[in-house]
């Protein structure tokens, strides 16, 4: 492996969610704020989303590992479940065993939370990927926040997602549901070049690297390019790329190092393709635009110093203040052409007769 090659103690870029290797960006210490005061000040249900590989679940080990011992946490990471199979997983993380039905476990639930809480200790209910959740679960999940005193909730819930969570929560048959959520935020990607690498530098200071500087610059900015600054992608392209750069024997990592990386995993960026058109159809035929040319060269009079050949094409009008339109880099008369002028050139050209062959 590249451990020994780079100077490191472990793998920096592993795709586990090690809470040691948080980086903390402006959004995540907002997140860290909502769940802090929510679950303090006993709020009851707090939604937290963020786009898939920005860190929610990493950030939520941080927290669980943090939180006081006599904090009482359930974690549910797999949303795949049946009502049934909700509450025997809830019966088992809060160590509830004296049940056989769905009020047996609700009454015995009641007595655990209502004992916590009139100790002053909190009882916290977590629940990953959210948005898997089926309406019938999350109305299940509604109804545990009618656990609560005359001042607080006794159960504070927290449900974090991808960002669909938010459209689940907006179906009208979970109106309710919606109105009972007391805080919400959201877990952005890095916003930019800078702060991509001071994640990548954090994570392997925390591995053990002594030097920082083992992606070059343009490297990093090209992680950023194919990444749009999701912590989870980088950690896939700097994982591998340093396996190439270790096959390699290259102590930095290079931009084209990473460019080889993004196209075996198809991440390179796109780039977007501007829109061919078709050149617009003509409205006058031939003789028509020869006529109407050979009046805008006229002297004002209708009669013409010299035969005027047919453009070729209309070519681009300036759009510049003052400018004179040009046409084949011809400037236009300054001379007005007169309405009788127009006239005859508009019965000249066919587009004044009729379907008889008879002037309008």
């Amino acid at each position: 492996m590249y451990i020994d090659f780079y100077g490191l103690k472990e793998l920096p870029f592993a795709l586990t969610p090690d809470p040691r290797f948080i980086y903390f960006t402006p959004s995540h210490t907002e997140v860290m704020a909502n769940l802090h005061y929510g679950i303090e000040s006993g709020k009851g249900l707090i939604v937290v989303t963020g786009e898939v590989g920005t860190g929610k679940t990493t950030m939520l080990r941080w927290v669980m590992k943090r939180l006081d011992r006599t904090v009482m946490v359930a974690y549910i990471f797999n949303p795949r479940l049946s009502v049934t199979e909700f509450y025997q997983h809830l019966a088992t993380l809060f160590d509830i065993r004296n049940w056989e039905t769905k009020s047996d476990l609700l009454f015995e639930l009641g007595k655990v939370l209502d004992s916590r809480h009139s100790r002053g200790l909190r009882t916290v209910l977590i629940v990953d990927e959210a948005h898997g959740l089926s309406p019938q679960v999350l109305e299940e999940i509604r109804l545990l926040c009618n656990f609560e005193s005359d001042t607080a909730k006794q159960l504070q819930i927290v449900l974090t997602g991808q960002p669909e969570l938010r459209d689940v929560l907006n179906y009208p048959e979970l109106r309710q549901l919606k109105q009972r959520v007391a805080l919400r935020c959201e877990i952005k990607a890095l916003p930019n070049v800078e702060e991509t690498a001071q994640y990548i530098n954090s994570r392997l200071k925390v591995a053990g690297a002594q030097y920082a500087d083992i992606f070059s610059p343009g490297a990093v900015d090209y992680i950023f390019r194919c990444t749009a600054g999701i912590p989870r992608a980088i950690n896939n392209l700097c994982d591998n790329a340093m396996l190439n750069g270790f096959a390699a024997s290259e102590q930095i990592i290079s931009r084209a190092m990473i460019q080889e990386v993004a196209e075996t995993f198809d991440v390179l960026p796109r780039i977007a393709k501007v829109e061919e058109r078709e050149s617009p159809a003509r409205i006058f035929p031939a003789a028509s635009r020869a006529e109407l040319w050979s009046i805008g060269k006229g002297n004002g009079n209708g009669r013409h110093s010299e035969p005027v050949d047919e453009p070729s094409e209309f070519v681009r009008i300036s759009l510049e203040p003052d400018a004179d339109i040009i046409f084949n880099e011809h400037a236009r008369s300054d001379s007005e052409t007169s309405i009788d002028e127009l006239g005859a050139a508009f019965r000249h050209s066919g587009l004044g007769r009729g379907n008889n062959g008879q002037s309008l």
